[in-house]
């Protein structure tokens, strides 16, 4: 089967170009995910993930990530605040210790131990992120919500009203399958902006933002990450595929049941990426798929024919 890395939102060829060329050179999947996502975490100028990440309530970055290749393979770190790349420090967890995941100082500590470097004395917090919560920190108003709307806390009921679902930052998720036929997933985020400090979302946690299992598929999410917590979402489209649904079948029908069990406001958007299982001999290959609640959600694929940057192939609410 050919391979393939897809990615969440339009900065994904950010991701996937590394990712690509690592594969291309004989890498694993699991390498690839984890280039890719490291490359988006080391880029300032994406403010949901990695360095210049947008901080808590309190001023303070933190990340949150992790990686999977199967049920007995998986590895997660959450609150991190003195390193920047928390899909690579997962894989350390998975592949180090009988743990699965390590959290706050203790996973900074970690960290540390296995020879990862600290961002240094500026912090994960860039200039323009400091400005960015300063702002709202004196006055929530004077921060371009138009460019935040549903990814920051709205002020009131009546912004819940106009704000909408066209986030232009979130989580990034990358899955990849190798041609060797291996699965692979990773994903990091920032997180919510000013968050309640401690806030940790759906992006690390096994089952939640992310789950792969070679048997059955790999699915990642990225949206509003209580929504996706509720449902177990990536591990539900997985085991939907495992009996039997296509990618596009599975990921649907898990954004269905958020769209059944929450009482979605304005602003509430959630999208999955998918890749079927490996093929058996004598099988053909069940594909990928992509899929978001609401309008404004992008996925980047990366195959033999390039890298492109396209909307969802299914909108639950046009």
């Amino acid at each position: 089967m050919p391979p393939l890395i897809l990615s969440t939102w339009s900065f994904g060829p950010v991701a996937n170009n590394p990712a690509w060329e690592a594969m291309s050179r004989g890498g694993s999947a699991l390498d690839a995910v984890i280039i890719g996502a490291t490359a988006v975490e080391n880029d300032p100028t994406i403010n949901s993930v990695g360095i210049g990440g947008l901080p808590d309530a309190s001023g303070r970055v933190s990340l949150d990530g992790c990686v999977m290749e199967n049920p007995d393979r998986a590895g997660s770190v959450a609150c991190l605040r003195r390193f920047a790349n928390p899909c690579a420090i997962a894989r350390r967890v998975m592949e180090r210790t009988i743990h699965v995941m390590l959290v706050g100082e203790d996973a900074d500590r970690f960290a540390e131990r296995e020879g990862f470097a600290p961002i240094g004395e500026k912090g994960l917090l860039t200039d323009y992120a400091r400005a960015e919560w300063e702002k709202w920190i004196n006055d929530p108003r004077h921060v371009d919500r138009e460019k935040y709307r549903g990814w920051i806390p709205p002020l009131n009921v009546e912004e819940k009203a106009r704000s909408g679902p066209n986030q232009s930052h979130d989580t990034v998720c990358v899955l990849g399958i190798d041609g060797a036929g291996r699965l692979a997933g990773a994903c990091s985020t920032s997180g919510m902006a000013f968050k309640v400090p401690g806030r940790v979302g759906d992006s690390p946690i096994i089952g939640h933002g992310l789950y792969v299992d070679q048997e059955a598929g790999a699915a990642a999410a990225t949206g509003n990450g209580e929504l996706v917590m509720g449902t177990c979402g990536s591990f539900l489209a997985v085991e939907l595929m495992r009996l039997g649904a296509t990618p596009i079948e599975a990921v649907s029908e898990a954004l269905t049941r958020i769209t059944k069990r929450f009482k979605l406001g304005p602003d509430h958007q959630v999208a999955m990426i998918a890749l079927a299982r490996p093929a058996k001999p004598g099988e053909q290959w069940g594909g990928w798929a992509s899929a978001a609640i609401r309008p404004g959600y992008s996925h980047t694929i990366t195959d033999a024919a390039g890298t492109r940057v396209e909307p969802a192939q299914r909108v639950l609410m046009p």
